[in-house]
């Protein structure tokens, strides 16, 4: 097929619930691709000499490789080479945000719409599952050394697997009863089903991995009894980003307030909440989407968010912002809360004020500021603040840990090892609130880390590390 030819081809829509049917519910609101939809969206790809989509893949996945693969009809053999580079394609493929990574680097972006990367991705595990192919890599043989990894997310689970493929016993701590971290207990399952995420928890388990739920590092155990206690000979910490960041205004602590990842927490570990029928949510990101979501399928009717900027600014993704819309959820542009009002202990109403776009720094990003007199009130039931999480220092007690001013771990950019030797860390607990796939990345070169600590090798040498700042 020539060029032109691909070029005539138009992007492929993969098949969605309608929104009658989907606000009740937590079923998965995207479909897949089916095979000749996903085949006549590979041959939109250019396979081209610089494939500018692998440096946007916070991975390095070889994209042109396994989307050549599928459109020559070798789902096999294209699912593992997404293998070769990615412990998690199932869930990469769902939840990150590929307009801002692999897709918005695509070439083909700059003459219409990107290729659908993450719908073809997606196509080739979910056509390994349905098929009953094989998905379990061999298992090295078991060394003498093991490994305690501090989190069952994204990093940590990308540790594990790693480590264990590789000889090395692992035992995973989480605190929570579920398995997955923030995968798990942040991300609703209308965006990614808890199959998958038990799926990729099966893989880990072939190679001999072990969980301990319900165990928090730090306040149960700490860091150095793993160590000489119970001789862990190394630690991954992947806590992740679960502390809420609150306002800061006044009656933030009344009932009705409840902060973003606390809220999709207790909802996704089965807790029944009543919010009310009105609920205000407060950030852009996509956090804040997913608990306008979420309040509409646990039964509010009137769900909107408030977001000091204009829509061009909002973090989350563009897809995730049109369901919302579509779901019926009103956006409040250049607005933000500075007090919430309230009456017996619980809020009544909400006071905002209005904003404008200042000057913009370097990345093209404005600043909002305050147009005086502009306070207006918003009568509601709920509010629930989603503008950032913090890293919860719990795990490094009794361990002086070096940290930043922002609260993440403080580790060597190449080696992810912390100040303390036989510590290392990665995902969201030295990045921040970030993807998936970053953590999966960091969670990957971790390993390789921890494999050269504990083997007695040079952690820097030959090593080309991604910058994922």
């Amino acid at each position: 097929m020539k060029p032109n030819e691909r070029l005539a081809i138009p992007r492929q829509k993969a098949p969605e619930l309608d929104v009658l049917s989907r606000i009740n519910n937590f079923s998965e609101v995207t479909g897949g691709f089916d095979e000749e939809t996903a085949i006549r969206e590979a041959n939109r790809c250019l396979q081209c000499k610089k494939p500018t989509c692998r440096q946007g893949c916070p991975i390095g996945n070889n994209i042109p490789g396994f989307i050549e693969n599928l459109r020559n009809g070798k789902f096999e053999e294209g699912y593992w080479v997404i293998r070769e580079t990615s412990s998690l394609p199932a869930v990469c493929s769902r939840v990150c945000p590929h307009e801002f990574q692999c897709e918005g680097a695509c070439i083909r972006a700059k003459k219409g719409e990107a290729v659908a990367i993450g719908l073809l991705e997606r196509f080739l595990v979910d056509w390994m599952v349905k098929n009953n192919r094989n998905m379990a890599r061999a298992c090295a043989l078991p060394k003498d050394k093991k490994v305690a990894i501090v989190g069952s997310g994204p990093a940590g689970m990308t540790a594990a697997y790693h480590l264990a493929h590789e000889g090395y016993p692992c035992t995973i701590f989480e605190s929570l009863p579920a398995f997955g971290g923030m995968l798990a207990v942040g991300i609703p399952a209308y965006r990614l089903p808890r199959d998958i995420i038990n799926a990729e928890f099966a893989a880990l388990k072939n190679c001999g991995v072990t969980v301990s739920n319900n165990i928090t590092i730090g306040k149960d155990i700490t860091l150095r009894q793993l160590k000489d206690e119970q001789g862990f000979a190394a630690v991954f910490v992947g806590v992740g980003a679960h502390s809420s960041r609150k306002l800061g205004i006044e009656g933030e602590e009344l009932r009705g307030v409840m902060h973003g990842v606390d809220y999709l927490r207790r909802v996704c570990l089965g807790e029944e909440i009543n919010l009310g029928d009105k609920v205000v949510v407060v950030g852009g990101g996509n956090v804040a989407i997913d608990v306008a979501r979420t309040a509409l399928r646990t039964g509010s009717k009137d769900v909107f968010i408030l977001y000091r900027r204009t829509k061009q600014e909002m973090p989350a993704s563009m897809a995730e912002i049109h369901h919302l819309e579509e779901e019926g959820v009103r956006i409040e542009f250049l607005a933000a809360p500075i007090k919430i009002h309230g009456e017996n202990g619980r809020l009544t109403k909400i006071e905002c004020h209005r904003m404008k776009l200042g000057e913009c720094d370097a990345s093209g990003r404005c600043r909002p500021v305050v147009i005086a007199g502009s306070n207006f009130m918003i009568e509601a039931d709920a509010i629930i603040p989603a503008i950032s999480q913090n890293v919860d220092h719990t795990a490094d007690n009794g361990l002086a840990m070096q940290i930043t001013s922002w609260g993440t771990y403080i580790v060597d950019p190449a080696t992810l090892q912390t100040s303390v030797p036989w510590i290392f860390s990665g995902g969201d607990s030295v990045l921040g609130p970030q993807t998936a796939a970053k953590a999966v990345y960091q969670g990957k070169v971790a390993a390789e880390s921890i494999k050269r600590y504990l083997e007695g090798m040079d952690l820097q040498e030959g090593r080309n590390v991604r910058d994922l700042s």
